[in-house]
């Protein structure tokens, strides 16, 4: 005898708002490990020497490569965003024997992220 299993149509995961942001970020990890590939030959092509960093820099203004980064981008920052959101559960923090409140975990985090997104952009613009 067996049990019956209600069938899932392909999109179940359009029904919620929660169900597509668990799907979005989980699809977002794609482009996290794009990133990173792309991050590694970038530092390839620069220890190669100036004809690859060359080549590599007229590969990365095609239109098409342009269109990847840019998706990747808005799904890197789905990611941080999601993840920033999660840190307090995942992260318990006590000060003095209490609790840190989850708004100043989150809060930490985008702190963080400013000075060292500014700190980066002193080091390649000065």
């Amino acid at each position: 005898m067996s049990v019956y299993q209600r069938p899932v149509h392909l999109f179940w995961w359009l029904e919620r708002r929660s169900y597509l942001l668990f799907v979005l970020r989980e699809l977002s990890s794609v482009f996290v490990a794009w990133t990173v590939v792309y991050l590694l030959l970038l530092a390839n092509a620069v220890s190669d020497g100036p004809a690859s960093y060359e080549r590599f820099l007229d590969r990365s203004g095609q239109w098409w490569m342009v269109v990847i980064n840019v998706i990747a981008m808005l799904f890197l920052l789905l990611h941080v965003v999601t993840w920033f959101g999660l840190a307090p559960r995942a992260m318990v923090i006590k000060v003095r024997g209490a609790r840190l409140p989850p708004r100043q975990i989150v809060a930490a985090h985008y702190a963080a992220w400013l000075v060292l997104s500014a700190i980066i952009a002193w080091l390649v613009l000065r």
